[in-house]
């Protein structure tokens, strides 16, 4: 059995500990247990402690978190003289030598890389089995900020307009003396997010994959956040990927989209979700992401126009095409070259490094 969900849970249980194990330390946690004798809790020990904690703060609780989770005793200091040496962080990461044996060579450290930093830029249709488990746990690390937008309420602010109602209570409490003037400024709201995902028969070795990134979006902003698949039809899976398990997530999924892996209308099925959904506010100043290599089947015109619709009605529409980060790459299939003219952005999305650089672009969208 794989253990790496074991140790994706113990950073979640630091996490809710208050460490600041952001994505970057866990894939590094990660790295590092993949080298390790999972047999001995020392080297378990020192693994989290270099790498998770970032303040001499957080030992107290990583040690306390460290006894619930493994159900050991973290390893007692020995107060003995110990020579300081210069490590590269490699060389901790990889169980570096101990004193007395030669430092690695430079080929070594080359190929002792990160197995899970190699991962992230592999095209995600090419995973093999137990690469697409390793990938699902990476997944589970992403923390997605959405957009914000400005709101119509105002709420206190150091700069903006001034208030007069809260300056003149201030000066009801001070005597009748105006010590302070009191400024007010827009709140700042997230702002919506479509996710609308090809899912025909061109596009199923990324479906589950994009899904799975949908899952995390969704569920870090439920309220503000939109998810379809596009195919023969259109079909909403917001409520299913609002389910915190993404397994029971991707199976209820499964289960509402009938069109799996069959044939692309692409217009038609933008038509649809305009005419129903967002007209009626649903794309309205929302940040739009069609998730497609864009092989239409139907009429290359209807897509332009209706993503032409799109623009008007959203803040920002980008195209994510696996297959746009490949050398030599040219936008030339019939509905990437109809919707050029109407997009944001042409972005890539063929492996898990791209979707990171995506949720980037739809927060600074």
């Amino acid at each position: 059995m794989d253990p790496l969900p074991g140790f994706v849970g113990f950073t979640t249980a630091l996490r809710e500990a208050g460490l600041p194990c952001d994505a970057h330390r866990v894939q590094a946690y990660l790295d590092a247990v993949e080298r390790l004798d999972l047999a001995e809790p020392a080297q378990l020990y020192w693994a989290g402690r270099l790498t998770l904690c970032a303040d001499p703060d957080d030992l107290p609780r990583y040690e306390d978190a460290f006894a619930r989770w493994f159900g050991d005793e973290p390893p007692r200091r020995v107060s003995k003289p110990v020579t300081r040496e210069r490590k590269s962080k490699m060389a901790t990461l990889t169980g570096g030598r101990q004193n007395g044996e030669s430092s690695q060579a430079p080929e070594q450290l080359n190929a002792a890389a990160s197995d899970t930093e190699i991962l992230r830029h592999r095209d995600l249709g090419e995973l093999s089995i137990a690469e697409r488990e390793h990938l699902r746990e990476l997944f589970a690390v992403l923390r997605p900020a959405p957009p914000k937008r400005s709101s119509l309420r105002r709420r206190p602010s150091k700069r903006g307009r001034l208030d007069p109602a809260r300056t003149l209570r201030g000066m009801l409490a001070g005597g009748g003396e105006l010590t302070q003037l009191a400024y007010r400024d827009r709140a700042r709201r997230p702002r919506r997010v479509v996710l609308l995902i090809d899912v025909s028969g061109s596009m199923s070795p990324y479906a589950d994959a994009l899904l799975r990134f949908a899952h995390v979006v969704v569920r870090s902003a439920p309220s503000s956040t939109e998810a379809f698949t596009l195919g023969t039809r259109l079909t909403r899976v917001s409520r299913q990927l609002r389910q915190r398990d993404p397994e029971r997530a991707m199976l209820a999924a499964g289960e509402a989209v009938p069109d799996f892996a069959g044939g692309t209308r692409l217009g038609e099925t933008l038509r649809v979700f305009l005419d129903r959904w967002g007209q009626r506010g649903l794309a309205r100043q929302a940040v739009v992401v069609v998730f497609s290599d864009g092989w239409e089947r139907g009429d290359p015109g209807l897509l332009a126009e209706q993503l032409a619709r799109a623009r008007r009605l959203a803040h920002a529409v980008l195209w994510v095409n696996p297959h746009a980060g490949r050398d030599g790459y040219a936008p030339v299939q019939s509905g990437i070259a109809a919707a050029l003219p109407h997009l944001d952005a042409l972005l890539a999305g063929h492996s898990l490094a791209t979707l990171e650089r995506l949720l980037v672009e739809i927060r600074n969208a």
